[in-house]
């Protein structure tokens, strides 16, 4: 009998297992290898069920196998780890296959051989060059001045209201000349502090200058950040329009790891204790820069390998100097200063090309991906499924935009219709024998008053102006029967919601602030084309607009946001996107005749309106 549960217990790893490889192959076209190779796949195990990065690396390291990189997939239940020789690789398997415990819940590892690391993040933040215009000085400063300027900047006299003190949700902050501003992001140059910046650090500005490093007048601002283990600060650009360039940070106390992050490319950069950062150029303003909010960095050694850091209390002090007038850069894609006058000319450019942007960016699009879109979107949301059930039975619904008509049979007492743009949907629709008939939603082809209900999830924002957006909405208070309802849910530009990530935002730890002009908007789109090797049709788009990382906070409201197919060719389409400001979608509302707004809410990063037609 022990023999025989020893088989049955091996026989139902090795299912698992296999399933587990089906999934990653699904996921990220990753084949199993038969041999030892490089890299490891940990089958069973990842972000979405508790294991991180610094319980894996020691796992793997009592192995005696050298890791040189580790990859933890946002949502996913496997990872990856890449190692320094062979012979390290097979070490890591045998020492962790059906032997190691890791992860929260303790499970298992189950490891395969795998060919290749997925395409898509296979790039290493440590293997990265620094990004143009960073220097980083190691030893800037020794321990006995270390001492002092901490003295410095923590003691203020009796009394004294000289410095802004400020406890934030990640970190403790005090300013020294001027206060930073968080809810402005920005200075107020007519109200300096009472405290200027400790003579304490009046050394540094001469030892700089005998640095190969770029030069800076007199800092005037001075922020102090207090860190205890565990700590970070968001992804983040100094603002353009409030300090001139360079930007200086001084590390004490403890080592830390940066990352910076620009589009897709992104470095890993490991600050030492007592070292000077010094940001300029590109650097300072084309690239994010943050501090993941962890107890334990991961860090490469001399030998190629990673290993593990604890974080200790970190304080840092980043030095600025104000700007007196508009920033002036030639790095716009960040610059506040630009973004003033980019809204207009690209809303004028969007409504002149509106009709050929939506066929080629979104009908055509969706043709293409349909079956794989279908895959995606298989669950109501609660709340359209509650909209749904509040109607009598027998009502007639009109489901405007319905894709692979999941909302169709949610209400079976309801006489539910379909409609949509895309062939390629409508034949996932008629497949599921739904109701279902093609149209565009600036006309549609249905009896004035005819409908008691209508629902129009996530197709208001494909509409390329505001006057196409408005039409929409006009349409479906059209065809409502006096006293019926409709339902309308479009993407909110804000994702989070006190302080909670909607669903989209949850499936990327790292959050990469982008923000984009008219100007840059056509470089960054050059560049995202070529690093993602867009299908031919896909060049040629109708007004250049920021190509959206996916997984991270909209800053812009028009945008190109990515699609990537599961096949072979791995092909990106761009699907076009006017993501809604709060309250945005409600004064629309307010422009649409005989209706009511009787209820608007947000939910999982949507702005959503209910509302009613009123009697003739």
């Amino acid at each position: 009998m022990h023999v025989e549960q020893k088989v049955n217990k091996a026989k139902k790893a090795e299912k698992k297992q296999r399933r587990c490889l089906a999934i990653i192959k699904a996921d990220c076209n990753v084949s199993q290898s038969d041999s030892p190779t490089l890299y490891l796949a940990i089958l069973n195990v990842g972000l979405s069920n508790g294991l991180n990065e610094e319980a894996l690396l020691a796992a793997a390291a009592a192995t005696g196998g050298q890791v040189s990189q580790v990859l933890m997939l946002p949502s996913k239940s496997y990872c990856f780890l890449a190692c320094t020789t062979l012979n390290d690789s097979q070490l890591v398997y045998q020492g962790m296959h059906n032997r190691a415990t890791i992860g929260q819940q303790g499970a298992v590892a189950y490891l395969s051989y795998v060919l290749q690391l997925p395409k898509d993040i296979e790039e290493n933040g440590w293997q990265q060059s620094l990004p143009n215009g960073l220097v980083l000085l190691p030893n800037f400063v020794n321990e006995t001045e270390e001492a002092a300027l901490l003295q410095a900047v923590a003691v203020v006299g009796p009394g004294s209201a000289s410095t802004a003190d400020t406890n934030l949700k990640h970190r403790h902050v005090k300013h020294f000349g001027y206060e930073f501003l968080y809810g402005s992001n920005n200075v107020d140059p007519l109200q300096p502090l009472e405290q200027p910046i400790p003579t304490a650090c009046d050394f540094l500005w001469q030892r700089l200058a005998c640095c190969e490093a770029p030069a800076l007048d007199t800092p005037d601002q001075l922020t102090v950040n207090e860190y205890e283990p565990g700590q970070g600060i968001p992804p983040h650009v100094d603002t353009h329009s409030a300090f001139v360039d360079p930007i200086l940070s001084l590390s004490l106390q403890s080592d830390v790891v940066m990352d910076f992050r620009r589009g897709q490319e992104f470095v890993h950069v490991l600050l030492p204790r007592r070292s000077l950062l010094v940001m300029s150029g590109e650097s300072r303003y084309d690239w994010t820069h943050g501090i993941k909010p962890k107890h334990i960095d991961v860090i490469p050694t001399p030998a190629g390998s990673l290993t593990t850091q604890s974080r200790t209390k970190r304080t840092s002090l980043t030095f600025r100097r104000l700007r007196r007038g508009p920033c002036d850069c030639q790095y716009p894609t960040l610059c506040d200063t630009r973004q003033t006058t980019a809204p207009r000319a690209v809303t004028d450019e969007l409504a002149t090309h509106a009709s050929h942007l939506e066929q080629q960016n979104v009908h055509e699009v969706y043709d293409k991906i349909a079956n794989h879109f279908s895959d995606t979107r298989h669950t109501p949301w609660p709340q359209v499924a509650e909209f749904l059930n509040s109607f009598e039975p027998h009502s007639v619904l009109l489901d405007v935009g319905c894709g692979n008509g999941k909302y169709l049979g949610c209400n079976p007492q309801l006489l539910a219709i379909g409609c949509d743009r895309s062939l390629g949907l409508l034949g996932v629709s008629n497949a599921r024998a739904r109701n279902v008939f093609r149209c565009d939603c600036l006309q549609l082809p249905v009896r004035s008053g005819s409908i008691d209900g209508c629902i129009s999830i996530a197709v208001i924002h494909h509409l390329a102006s505001g006057e196409r957006r408005l039409t929409a909405l006009r349409e479906l208070s059209r065809v409502l029967r006096p006293g019926g309802r409709a339902l309308v849910y479009v993407w909110a530009k804000d994702q989070r919601r006190n302080d909670n990530k909607s669903a989209y935002l949850r499936q990327n730890k790292a959050v990469n602030k982008q923000r984009t002009t008219e100007q840059a908007q056509r470089q960054k789109l050059a560049q995202q084309l070529e690093r993602m090797e867009l299908d031919q049709q896909q060049l040629q788009v109708p007004v250049p607009l920021p190509v959206h990382t996916n997984r991270t906070e909209f800053q812009q409201q028009d945008v190109y946001v990515p699609w990537k197919t599961k096949d072979e060719q791995r092909t990106t389409f761009l699907r076009y996107y006017h993501v809604f400001e709060d309250q945005e979608l409600e004064r629309l509302v307010s422009q649409v005749e005989d209706i009511v707004l009787r209820r608007s809410y947000y939910d999982q990063g949507n702005h959503c309106v209910i509302f009613e037609k009123m009697p003739q």
